[in-house]
């Protein structure tokens, strides 16, 4: 994996985080787009139903945010974000490497308590919190504020007021990747909280970097080295290791990817444990060495100039629910639901939306992100515009030809996609999204309407 580049944002915390008698308070860095008028809003006050599981799961999602499973440095210090919305609570972090996407959920019956506001901020979850959430039994009960009303002025390691957190670029593109990726999923499997044990313990571990393949069997699931029709990819399998401190409070695993077939390449696939209050998952990415943040899912939305006016209007009607109706939105917004969910697309591309597997479902953040900031960090929409720009389309009725440096490469139509000549598409086929010439060709197919009127 490539370096990663930061871009940093001072965030300010008011208090570190702490677990007290009083309970666990989660101070966070203020939160994005929210209606409160303090800069560091409290979005829930009230206990956690089931505070052994929540202090677990919280733990893994922080376990994951300090984690590099490829290329194992130091560990990462990346806070997670978390999201109130009308009803729940959710807590999401990727890996230093950016391979792992984790997001705890606490759903209604996981929360005795009122979320008093909406948003989305950073939460501090320092080695302190980490360590005192460890020995918390089940016996004790589990109260959080998130971002409580304290004028104390301090960082996680002492009375400092700003913190610089460096926010790398790739968890920019990594949201808006997983949100497009987990979109494609269909639930391939369901194991009972036993079943889920025995196959998470047969798992290799330590560093192994294998692709496998989950294949439904009986009440559990039998891995291969080959997929097969229904299969489930397993990329990385020892990545799972996040979800085993959770598996005492599970009721059931389930498991959700991608259709493939007996010649189908390493695909992501998400692996969720739900204890009925809560649900973890783990969503991974389709190589071990591959980040989230390179698969190109998004550069068709971002590429696109006919959704942008409609997703600033589905923008204004997104209200922080849960789970995201697309009819109710297309309604509102008197226009097709394909329509609507092109827009959504476009907007997890600046992070106000990510994708539930588990609700099959859109539902609404804001990160302190935008657009055209993922579009900077998308090389190969950069190069397609250039490309665009000093004419080297030529559009003809089969396709296009597009001249790149001293090459000319062949686009063509396949299906719905677009084949190209080029060596990027000869080696990934369209798995690590389209190339440039074909983001190219797509460009010039929008242009062309207006430059013939």
């Amino acid at each position: 994996m490539s370096g990663m580049s930061n871009a940093v944002q001072s965030l300010s915390y008011l208090a570190p985080s702490a677990l007290h008698d009083g309970g666990l308070q989660l101070q966070t860095a203020g939160g994005v787009a929210q209606r409160a008028v303090t800069a560091n809003p409290r979005f829930f006050t009230g206990f956690l139903t089931t505070p052994a599981a929540a202090a677990a799961g919280l733990l893994a999602v922080a376990e994951v945010a300090r984690t590099r499973y490829f290329q194992p440095l130091s560990p990462a210090s990346l806070d997670p974000v978390v999201t109130g919305s009308r009803d729940r609570l959710r807590f999401e972090s990727f890996s230093g490497c950016c391979g792992v996407y984790a997001r705890l959920d606490v759903l209604p019956t996981g929360l005795d308590g009122e979320i008093v506001d909406h948003g989305t901020t950073n939460v501090d979850v320092n080695t302190p919190l980490r360590q005192a959430l460890q020995r918390l039994t089940g016996v004790d009960p589990l109260h959080v504020s998130v971002g409580p009303d304290d004028l104390t002025v301090s960082t996680m390691d002492g009375a400092v007021v700003e913190k610089k957190v460096p926010l790398p670029s790739r968890w920019l593109r990594g949201f808006a990747e997983v949100q497009v990726i987990a979109s494609g999923f269909d639930p391939r499997a369901e194991l009972s909280a036993a079943e889920a044990t025995a196959f998470l313990r047969r798992l290799p571990s330590g560093g192994d970097r294998s692709v496998l393949w989950a294949v439904p069997a009986g009440r559990s699931l039998r891995l291969t080295s080959r997929p097969v029709p229904g299969a489930v990819c397993l990329p990385g399998p020892a990545r799972l290791a996040a979800l085993k401190p959770v598996l005492r409070f599970a009721k059931h695993l389930r498991v959700y990817g991608p259709a493939v077939t007996a010649g189908s390449g390493p695909v992501s696939s998400t692996w969720e444990l739900d204890t009925g209050e809560l649900r973890l998952s783990l969503t991974l990415s389709p190589q071990p060495s591959r980040g989230f943040s390179g698969e190109g899912a998004v550069l068709a939305a971002l590429a696109s100039d006919d959704v942008t006016d409609d997703a600033e209007l589905i923008a204004t009607l997104l209200a922080w629910d849960p789970t995201v109706d697309v009819d109710a939105l297309a309604e509102q917004a008197a226009m097709p639901a394909v329509r609507v969910r092109a827009a959504l697309t476009q907007l997890g591309t600046a992070g106000q939306v990510g994708f539930d597997v588990s609700e099959a479902a859109y539902f609404h953040r804001v990160l302190p992100y935008d657009a055209q900031r993922a579009e900077r960090h998308n090389p190969r929409l950069a190069g397609a515009r250039a490309l665009v720009e000093t004419g080297a389309v030529t559009l003809d009725g089969s396709g296009a030809s597009v001249r790149s440096g001293e090459e000319t490469y062949r686009v063509r139509a396949a299906g719905d996609a677009l084949h190209c000549t080029c060596p990027w598409w000869a080696k990934y086929r369209g798995g690590r999204g389209p190339c440039k010439h074909a983001l190219a060709t797509e460009l010039a197919r929008a242009a062309a309407p207006a430059v013939t009127r």
